[in-house]
């Protein structure tokens, strides 16, 4: 089984993921959507090839002793890819990830600007979150792209497997891989503080203790970036506070009033154009209001209009404002956007234009100021209605 063939065909259609099991044909994900390739299905005997092609010997022990393995590799001339080999049904299956052999900037992401400016903090935690496949790691890998060539620092990553490769520019980037560089996760990470860091890069937060080593390492000066699974901020602060028992959560509430700098959420949209995918992005900053509603279980809920009302002031974004900005754009089409819209109902009316004219916190993502729409609007009387807002439905 050639599997550099595959992973060329992978890279020709702009895949991201690989699926390999026996009995199917290899499946590749394009812009989000799985679909086969014209190859014939795979047997056992293909993917015990693959296995050998790629797994070192420890690997290969450690793959049939625990079912399972992550790791990541490099074809010369090609690409870096991120993998998963496990079982299912007996036999065994694949997953492979392409990983980009540069970093990309983090204009060319289309990223708020305020990520850049994050990158320079000195000190706290800076977590970015969403589901699997909605590019975490790219954005860390940018922001750490973005010290290096910017900034004399120390950073250490600690990664599972490492993914992105950075060359010392002005800064010392020590990546260090789970199983490779270090035993285990957790050991890596309580030594870490003894390597004199600046920065410090974890792939995941996966749990209480190393949850607490984050938190521990942004209290006492470091900057801290990782990822969460979770899609938005009031729910990553609830994430984070099930990793203690209750009696703990006033503690950890007045850590992350402390120490948290922000939280970067992310979802990927498909293009207008139907070619790739642009991130949609809700960025919160823990501002004075915003540090209150961390400390108070009953005013977590209040962070989203925060996040929202500081769009002009803190440079703050919702999903539904980031979704709106990328629709002016043309970037997204609306039915994408509607499907991706936290409030579908609200960014509906805002894209007919339908809102209140003292309300300034939308301004930046709908393509004009609101100075700009009252002269555009000069004139026009309250009762004559653009043709695609529903009959009944007054502008007010």
């Amino acid at each position: 089984m050639d599997l550099r063939r595959l992973l060329e065909k992978m890279m020709d259609t702009g895949a991201s993921d690989l699926h390999l099991k026996t009995g199917t044909r290899p499946i590749l994900r394009v812009d989000g959507v799985l679909g086969p390739t014209d190859d014939p299905p795979l047997n056992s005997k293909d993917l015990d090839a693959i296995c050998d092609q790629v797994l070192t010997p420890k690997q290969k022990e450690q793959y049939l002793r625990e079912r399972e393995i992550d790791f990541a590799f490099g074809v010369p001339g090609l690409a870096r890819f991120r993998a998963n080999f496990f079982y299912q049904r007996g036999t065994a299956a694949m997953a492979v990830r392409h990983v980009p052999l540069g970093v990309p900037a983090i204009e060319d992401l289309n990223l708020p600007p305020i990520v850049e400016q994050l990158s320079s903090r000195a000190r706290g935690l800076i977590l970015v979150t969403g589901t699997v496949g909605s590019g975490k790691s790219t954005t860390l890998a940018s922001m750490i792209d973005c010290i290096n060539r910017s900034e004399a620092r120390n950073v250490i990553t600690v990664e599972d497997p490492i993914e992105f490769l950075h060359r010392d520019e002005k800064s010392i980037i020590n990546q260090r891989e789970v199983g490779l560089d270090t035993g285990t996760y957790l050991s890596a990470l309580k030594h870490i503080l003894r390597q004199d860091p600046d920065v410090i890069l974890l792939g995941e937060i996966r749990d209480q203790e190393t949850m607490s080593i984050a938190l521990m390492a942004a209290d006492t000066g470091h900057l801290v970036l990782s990822t969460l699974h979770t899609i938005d901020a009031p729910q990553t602060v609830n994430r984070i506070l099930s990793f203690y028992p209750p009696h703990q959560h006033a503690e950890i509430r007045f850590l992350l009033a402390s120490t948290l700098q922000a939280v970067i959420s992310q979802r990927l949209i498909q293009r207008a154009e139907g070619k790739g995918r642009v991130p949609a992005v809700e960025v919160m900053l823990n501002t004075a209001a915003i540090g209150d509603y961390l400390m108070s279980p009953e005013k977590t809920l209040m962070i989203k209009s925060a996040i929202q009302e500081g769009a002009q002031q803190y440079g703050m974004q919702t999903f539904d404002q980031s979704l709106m900005s990328l629709f002016t754009q043309g970037l997204i089409t609306y039915d994408a956007a509607m499907q991706n819209a936290s409030n579908p109902s609200e960014l509906d009316l805002r894209m007919r234009g339908i809102s209140s004219s003292s309300d300034t916190t939308w301004s930046a993502f709908e393509g004009q100021t609101k100075e700009e729409e009252e002269e555009e609007g000069a004139g026009k009387t309250l009762s004559q209605e653009p043709p695609d807002v529903p009959k009944g439905i007054t502008k007010y």
